[in-house]
């Protein structure tokens, strides 16, 4: 078994950081203290802390002005959704509004595919569903799932929706051994979202919407309370 790698102090001081933004510590547009200042406190070197500032400045929660400081970026008004995984790693509670934006950016997703698809696409998300029956175990029908998703996506032939599903998906990796209850058993997870691939093979755009729709509000509800089961044994164990 490989070795898990160690935190270092950069990887230390990053997480105490961005803690500490994301909590409001350090409001947006605020400038954070002197570096020394801030070296001192957390007993680190100027190094450590420009290590951990580079970091934070390339996933977007920090920008540096040379003679200026070091300010907090307004990440909820210039950010992009490339920061949805960290900020659900901060807080759970950023799931309930990335599943809205699932339920609408899916069903449009599954309408526009109906319209669009070639017969080879067709075939492979059919291909892809008859995977997700067969896989075994959860995490394995989660992540065969997750491939029809991308698939359906792609069958649109607007390379911004693939690019939104893989975003969402993105944003659901610091949870996602929480959100596997729509995938414990493999054949039920196949015939939820059967409707779905069959109305995109009978190009009936309509019928994918309203599919779409009831699949993702079904596997949301389902996620949902898995996800609050989770938070109640972490409370529990605390």
């Amino acid at each position: 078994m490989e070795a898990l790698p160690r935190e270092t102090v950069v990887d230390v001081l990053e997480k105490r950081l961005r803690e500490d933004i994301l909590a409001g510590r350090h409001p947006a547009g605020s400038y954070l203290p002197p570096e020394r200042e801030l070296a001192d406190g957390f007993g680190v070197n100027r190094t450590t802390l420009k290590h951990a500032f580079g970091r934070l400045a390339q996933s977007g929660l920090l920008e540096t002005r040379h003679g200026v400081g070091t300010r907090v970026r307004d990440f909820l008004r210039l950010g992009g959704a490339d920061l949805l995984p960290m900020l659900v790693r901060h807080s759970p509670d950023w799931i309930g509004e990335i599943f809205e934006v699932r339920r609408s950016i899916g069903a449009l997703i599954a309408e526009r595919a109906a319209d669009r698809a070639t017969e080879a696409q067709v075939a492979e998300l059919r291909a892809l569903l008859a995977a997700v029956g067969d896989a075994d175990g959860a995490d394995d029908v989660q992540l065969a799932d997750a491939e029809v998703h991308r698939a359906l996506a792609r069958a649109t032939g607007n390379r911004v929706y693939v690019l939104l599903t893989n975003t969402l998906f993105n944003a659901y990796l610091p949870v996602r051994a929480a959100l596997v209850g729509p995938f414990t058993e493999a054949g039920a997870a196949h015939d939820r979202l059967a409707p779905v691939v069959e109305a995109v093979a009978a190009r009936d755009s309509e019928a994918a919407r309203v599919a779409a729709g009831a699949y993702l509000s079904a596997t949301e509800r389902i996620m949902l309370e898995g996800l609050a089961r989770s938070h109640e044994r972490r409370d529990g164990a605390l």
